[in-house]
């Protein structure tokens, strides 16, 4: 009986042991299941994109076949999201170098960079002339650059009429005391010739007309310019030498229309001198022009210097920095340029408000340097984008959202021109477009001789072609674009070429979109990773991307962002 039992016991111990075995084995909760099923799912609805191209999507993680850089997951947008406002992941934001900053306030205050050159002081130049009529027959300096003191023999002259004048002298000596009244008249005579008492008393002396007179220096200085040759006959007052003293100089500074309200006479200068390394200087500008140059829109700021030892010569290049401040009644709001976007017509910058970009338009003041002063349309507290503005806007504008590429550009910004002002524009376009390609063949040579052609072609437009608003307006391009060409050929490597032609494609974009001046298609094309992944535009004639900024190191990076009809 016990033995039966025993076996009883065996048998339901090793069923229980079985049971939960295949549970264990086999079995599994459905929720579990579910989840696993739905995680799958999930894994494969994942779409990949890419942080600086968003319109590349992709079902599987991969190379973005435009810049080479690894996709990412993208994030849901969400359907609830305000449709003026954008979101991006942490890890995109990462990836396009996007930072943002608290608006602030700061003083208005600028550097200003100047350019210019050491000019002779116009006060302390003198136009050496003849005072006598006849024939130079002896030139004592025959060349400019020569030292003269005041009174020092310049040159000789015989003149028929000086002789005669001295024959007249002479008989009047001899009937003075008769007439004493023609020796005065004979000897004021021969003054009005600026012929000296001394002379004169050795004319008496001697009892003999002197055949040749000395022309002698009115001032001491440095002859400039020699007018005349041995054996030229002059009049009486003609210029024969052109004598300056250099023992003080001008600094001539160029101050362009924007600059005007940021330095006034009495402001501070530090400068250098190009033919001077590792010498400073300061100054205080004592003049400035009240008129500006026609052609070149700049007026002329004026530094007296003491040139005693005169190591300073006239046409060297000088440059200058001025730390120029305006009067406020308190501080402004000041945001760096990187935030923002400028279309000539509006300026617009991307706030960030709970993980959000919304786009904002805003009323820029002063240009600090590398800040602008904000009129209105931001308040101090606010969060907004300073760098990586330009890939955000592109962004945006992909995912079909309002940004400053597609908001009211059609009608504000373009001005109607004639088409003689059309044909001097188109001028200057072929010059850009082989510019553009011989950087994108990392053509350096090329690059720089075309750099210099632009420079030329520009400066050879007629200002007469432009009419009212479109005169103006072109006024602004040009002073612009003659800034950016001003020290083009100083440049020796590609890169700091490349740097140029970023500025000088932002103005020919504006001029592009401003006047619309050639009748062909041009493509506005972007690279969101040239100038330090800040971002850079250019215009190309055909749609396929071939970058200038890397040529073939990234000939293909970029985008299309705008078709200019």
């Amino acid at each position: 009986m016990k033995t039966n039992y025993k076996n009883i016991l065996k048998i339901i111990g090793v069923l229980a042991l079985g049971i939960v075995l295949g549970w264990l084995l086999f079995g599994g909760s459905p929720s579990e299941e579910k989840d696993e099923h739905t995680h799958a799912e999930a894994d494969e609805d994942i779409t990949w994109t890419c942080s600086m191209h968003p319109q590349i999507k992709r079902n599987e993680p991969g190379n973005c076949p435009i810049c080479g850089m690894d996709l990412i997951p993208m994030d849901g947008m969400g359907d609830e999201l305000d449709p003026n406002s954008f979101q991006m992941s942490e890890n995109a934001m990462k990836l396009a170098n996007i930072q943002t900053v608290i608006v602030g306030k700061g003083e208005m205050g600028r550097k200003i960079r100047l350019t210019g050159k050491v000019k002779m002081d116009e006060r302390n130049s003198y136009t050496q002339s003849t005072h006598i009529p006849g024939r130079i027959e002896q030139l004592r300096i025959n060349f400019t650059g020569e030292k003269v003191r005041k009174g020092q023999n310049l040159a000789s002259i015989y003149s028929p009429e000086l002789v005669t004048a001295q024959e007249e002298l002479l008989q009047a000596q001899s009937m003075k005391d008769a007439q004493p009244e023609l020796l005065e008249a004979a000897i004021e005579k021969l003054k009005r010739w600026k012929i000296g008492q001394s002379q004169i008393d050795k004319i008496l002396e001697n009892g003999k007309a002197l055949e040749t007179f000395p022309i002698q220096a009115d001032i001491s200085g440095v002859v400039t310019e020699k007018m005349v040759e041995l054996g030229d006959y002059v009049e009486r007052g003609m210029p024969i030498y052109e004598i300056s003293d250099l023992s003080k100089v001008w600094i001539l500074f160029d101050l362009y229309e924007e600059e005007l309200k940021w330095v006034k006479e009495g402001t501070q200068i530090e400068y250098s001198v190009n033919g001077l390394p590792g010498q400073t200087f300061q100054g205080a500008i004592s003049f400035i022009d009240p008129l500006l140059n026609a052609q070149t829109r700049v007026a002329s700021a004026r530094v007296e210097v003491s040139n005693k030892d005169g190591i300073l010569k006239p046409e060297m290049f000088v440059t200058g920095v001025v730390e120029a401040k305006q009067n406020m009644d308190r501080e402004a709001i000041v945001i760096p340029k990187s935030a923002v976007l400028w279309t000539g017509k509006r300026s617009v910058i991307y706030l960030k408000e709970n993980g959000n970009f919304i786009m904002r338009e805003v009323t820029l003041g002063a240009a600090l340097g590398e800040s602008y002063v904000i009129k209105s349309g931001l308040e101090v507290g606010e969060e907004i984008v300073s760098n990586g503005t330009f890939t955000l806007d592109a962004a945006v504008q992909l995912s079909g959202r309002p940004s400053m590429m597609n908001k009211d550009r059609e009608t504000d910004e373009e001005i109607e021109i004639s088409d003689g002002a059309k044909s001097e524009l188109g001028s200057i376009y072929n010059t850009y477009f082989e510019l553009k390609d011989a950087l994108t063949k990392d053509d350096f040579q090329t690059a720089m001789a075309k750099a210099k052609e632009f420079k030329l072609a520009i400066g050879k437009i007629d200002m007469k072609a432009f009419q009212g608003d479109a005169h103006e307006k072109w006024m602004e391009y040009h002073g612009k674009i003659r800034k950016v060409l001003e020290h083009i050929h100083h440049h020796d490597n590609i890169e700091d070429l490349r740097k140029n032609f970023i500025a000088l494609s932002d103005w020919m974009i504006l001029v592009t979109e401003t006047f619309q001046p050639i009748s062909e298609t041009l493509y506005l094309q972007h690279c969101p990773m040239a100038d330090n992944d800040k971002g850079a535009d250019w215009l190309s004639r055909e749609e396929s991307i071939v970058n200038p900024y890397f040529g073939k190191s990234m000939l293909s990076c970029g985008e299309v962002t705008k078709t200019i009809n």
